[in-house]
């Protein structure tokens, strides 16, 4: 495409994004070690595929177009300075994202599979309440974001901006459906 689309998000119109959702394994899951075991636990049900696996060098507009939520409300999070929290916690460190698809209502499925943001209030058999190792306590008195391993979109329209903010427009390609429903990622890396 030479030009920009006539409305933005065109690029990607026609996706089913109920069916989509994408997975964000966080800083503090790569360096413990633990993607393969959330992407897989992710990717358990028999009716969800991953695909376009990257690990991606996360630059500062990515961090702050993704948590977009947390800037607007940020006098919510008093004693925090939001942008330079996530500056912090993400921005020059690696981030694996896949894509995942699945059955309309994957985004729901997929975050009840995460748990409670806090991982000490997440449910045994959650991915937080089993491998979560922080705490929302802990991440107020020391004033920071809490460490939870891992994002997934909440919904169709979080997906497609997912989607622009890891992939791009020039990736639409990864938004294939899967012929079989255990195609799995490829690793691949990229350094934005």
């Amino acid at each position: 495409m030479n030009q920009k689309p006539f409305r933005s998000g065109g690029v990607v119109s026609g996706v089913d994004w109920a069916r989509w959702s994408v997975i964000l394994c966080k800083p503090d899951a790569g360096e413990r070690g633990l993607t393969g075991t959330i992407l897989h636990r992710l990717s358990a049900p028999d009716d969800v595929a991953l695909l376009g696996r990257l690990d991606v060098t996360v630059a500062p507009w990515q961090i702050h177009v993704h948590y977009w939520d947390l800037l607007v409300d940020r006098d919510w999070f008093s004693g925090r300075d939001i942008p330079a929290a996530l500056d912090h916690m993400y921005v020059d460190r690696t981030v694996t994202v896949a894509l995942a698809y699945g059955p309309p209502g994957i985004h729901a499925r997929l975050r009840k599979q995460l748990g409670h943001f806090d991982p000490t209030a997440a449910k045994p058999g959650t991915i937080r309440g089993d491998l979560g190792e922080d705490s929302l306590d802990r991440a107020l008195a020391e004033k920071r974001l809490v460490n939870n391993l891992v994002h997934t979109s909440d919904d169709p329209e979080a997906a497609c901006r997912d989607f622009g903010t890891w992939y791009g427009s020039g990736r639409r390609s990864l938004l294939t459906t899967p012929t079989a429903p255990h195609q799995r990622t490829t690793d691949r890396s990229e350094a934005r």
